[in-house]
């Protein structure tokens, strides 16, 4: 009896000292833009500038344009993010950036990042901007020559992902996710699993939605840590 008393107690002790499972965050709240800032550029001259992002019946919004893009006060490393995402009209461009740093690095607007391309029928896309990321079947998948893979202006900077047909129809919601673990990016499109990339240039920093010519409704925006 007292040995079954005392392994009931050190399975007790042990369960209690067991790390606790991590806990999911939404990064958008809802109401407002807390936990963000805008960076657009025209607004540099123009502090009267309507703006590119806002929140409207719970959903935030990026209305496409002035472009821009809008970005976590915070750094994160080591998590997957989930967002559902719709296009309220003509369907276009749009993006999420990880791994964001130097504001502005390319073209004076697309601050240092690994972008996840929301371009409709290209979601998954992975496009270095002054980072880089390497995928199997690279030669296949980023095109050109390997001495112009790169991040910066004039290289191969796109990556191509792995499926055809994982988004849903136009102003129907989509689920994009997104697991930045180490220097390993994976994303999935509604369950498929469109791109995977490996031996990235960076393994943390923030995350930012761009502003990129169309219209496009988040619903949800929660990261959990891995």
């Amino acid at each position: 009896m007292r040995t079954l008393l005392t392994t009931t107690l050190l399975v007790a002790l042990l369960s209690s000292c067991s790390t606790p499972e991590p806990k999911t965050r939404a990064l958008f709240n809802g109401r407002d833009l807390t936990g963000w800032y805008p960076d657009v550029p025209a607004a540099d001259d123009d502090p009267d500038l309507a703006p590119s992002f806002i929140v409207r019946d719970g959903m935030l919004v990026t209305l496409g344009s002035p472009g821009g893009h809008l970005i976590t006060e915070e750094s994160f490393s080591d998590y997957r993010l989930v967002l559902e995402y719709r296009w309220t009209g003509e369907p276009g461009n749009c993006g999420v950036l990880v791994h964001s740093s130097t504001p502005r690095r390319l073209y004076k607007m697309f601050p240092q990042s690994i972008e996840c391309q929301m371009f409709f029928d290209n979601a998954g896309d992975f496009w270095c901007i002054g980072e880089d990321i390497k995928v199997p079947n690279m030669a296949d998948r980023r095109g050109g020559e390997p001495s112009n893979w790169g991040g910066n202006e004039g290289q191969s900077r796109r990556i191509l992902n792995l499926t055809d047909g994982s988004e849903n129809e136009v102003g129907e919601w989509n689920t994009m996710e997104i697991e930045c673990r180490g220097a390993a990016i994976n994303v999935w499109v509604n369950g498929d699993h469109v791109n995977d990339g490996y031996d990235c240039t960076a393994d943390h920093g923030q995350i930012a939605i761009q502003a990129e010519g169309a219209e496009a409704e988040f619903r949800r925006v929660e990261l959990t840590p891995l």
